[in-house]
Formats: structure tokens, sequence, C-alpha cells
């Protein structure tokens, strides 16, 4: 019977101990962003984090009354860290695509905008059949790299680690032409920095590749926390806090259709 009582007993503080540290990570998010991608989200010479996938993230963390902390990470290695806990959820403008929902599960949608095309200025290039034969940047691991693999097979593909890589090669000379979203790449041609270059035109969505939108990566399972995250979204939308965020950083709304 001792032998028993002490086994309940420990049984006890055990349950007690793993309720007590549930409630504790439902308290505080750790989530996970590139710190590369600007407008979307960018590391400052100072250290701090800003960007429209930043703001979102404050601001539903907000809603769920928990405590965000920020982690940054490669976009390469972004899923698999997700997957060894080194964070909770991944804000950062990752599309919602049926690879990575075979890694990883989404909330809905925070936003959805379409891929684009930018070339030099005095670029001979003025249609995307033009593309044949010719260079074109992507930043790897992204739904553009394998947008332009299907639908731009003609043209020689060149990877890069972070969008600012390929920006710095597509203003040098270095590469022909660029694909990203068609928001990055119009807040850099308007930049000090983006001065060389101009939007081609922007893509139709493939539904296949560029998924449904940008959404909040969780671990594989963890349907409860996407589903907050979901929820979140609603509220902040019809609250008027995504509206006010939008502004700062956009004239349409990123949101979609």
């Amino acid at each position: 019977m001792r032998i028993a009582t002490r086994f309940l007993a420990a049984a006890s503080i055990a349950a007690l101990s793993l309720f007590a540290g549930s409630a504790m990570a439902e308290d505080k998010l750790i989530i996970g962003t590139e710190g590369a991608y600007p407008p979307f989200n960018n590391l400052e010479s100072d250290g701090s984090l800003v960007g429209f996938d930043i703001d979102i993230a404050k601001a539903l963390c907000d809603e769920m009354k928990v405590t965000c902390e920020f982690v940054t990470q490669d976009w390469d290695g972004i899923i698999p860290a997700l997957q060894a806990k080194k964070f909770d959820a991944i804000i950062a403008s990752m599309s919602i695509t049926p690879e990575r929902l075979e890694k990883v599960d989404f909330s809905k949608k925070y936003y959805n905008t379409p891929p684009a095309i930018a070339v030099p200025k005095d670029s001979p290039i003025t249609k995307v059949e033009e593309l044949k034969g010719k260079v074109l940047g992507a930043q790897s691991s992204t739904t553009h790299a394998n947008y332009a693999e299907k639908h731009m097979a003609d043209s020689e593909l060149k990877l890069y680690p972070t969008a600012d890589e390929y920006k710095l090669d597509l203003s040098g000379g270095r590469v022909d032409a660029v694909i990203d979203d068609i928001v990055v790449l119009s807040e850099w041609v308007k930049s000090d920095a983006g001065t060389c270059c101009k939007i081609l035109t922007p893509l139709p969505i493939d539904p296949e590749i560029n998924g449904l939108g940008a959404g909040i990566a969780v671990r594989k399972g963890e349907t409860a926390l996407a589903d907050k995250f979901t929820a979140a979204i609603a509220a902040i939308r019809a609250n008027g806090k995504y509206k006010e965020i939008n502004a700062k950083y956009f004239d349409f709304d990123v949101y979609g259709d």
C-alpha cells in the first residue's frame, strides 16, 4: 500500500507539473522569422525586427493574450528548426502549399499576393517569353523558385540564400531578371537601393505552387494552436487592427481575395 500511495503521489505531482508547464507554454510563444525579407520582416542594424509580419505577429499575440518572443532563422532551415522545437510557430510570409502541408500545419492565410518579375530599367526584355535563355534569380526554397522551375524552364535559374543577394546581382548586372512576391519587388524598386530596376510584370497565381496565401506554420498535429492563430487573424481583421497595420506598409489591402 505504501508503494502504491507513493506512486500515486508521484504521479499526481508529475501531472500537476505537466499542467503547469503547459499553462506556461500557452502564456508565451516563440515566433520564428527570417529577418531578411523586407517589407515583411527585416532585422535592423540595431538588432530590432521590423516589418508587416512582425507587426501582425505582435497583434495576434496581443489578441491571443500571450507574450511573443522572436527568433531569426535562415530561410532554408526554418521548417527543420520549427520541427526541432526551436520555436512554436513561423510567421515569415510562408505560403501554404501542398508540399509544406506534408511537414507542418498552417493557420488560414493572413495575406495573399501574386509573384512578379523585376528587370533592370534599361533591360531589352519586355515580356515573360523573352526570359528564354536568360539568367533568372530567385531565393532558394521558395514558391517563387518553384514557379520559375515550372513556368520558366527555358531560363537559367540562379538561386540565392536571401532576397538581398539576388537584388545585389540584379543591380550589378549578374542576372537578367528576378522573381519574387510583387510587394517585395515593388517596395524594393521604389527604394534608393532599387532605383536600378523596375517591375516587368505581375504573374498569374498558380494555386498548386503559390498555395493559398501566407499562413502561420506550426508543428504537424498542433492544430489547436493553428486554429487559435486563425481566430486571432479573423479578430484583428474585424476590429480594425489589421487595417491599421496594412496602411502602415501598403496602399492596398494585402489580404487579397
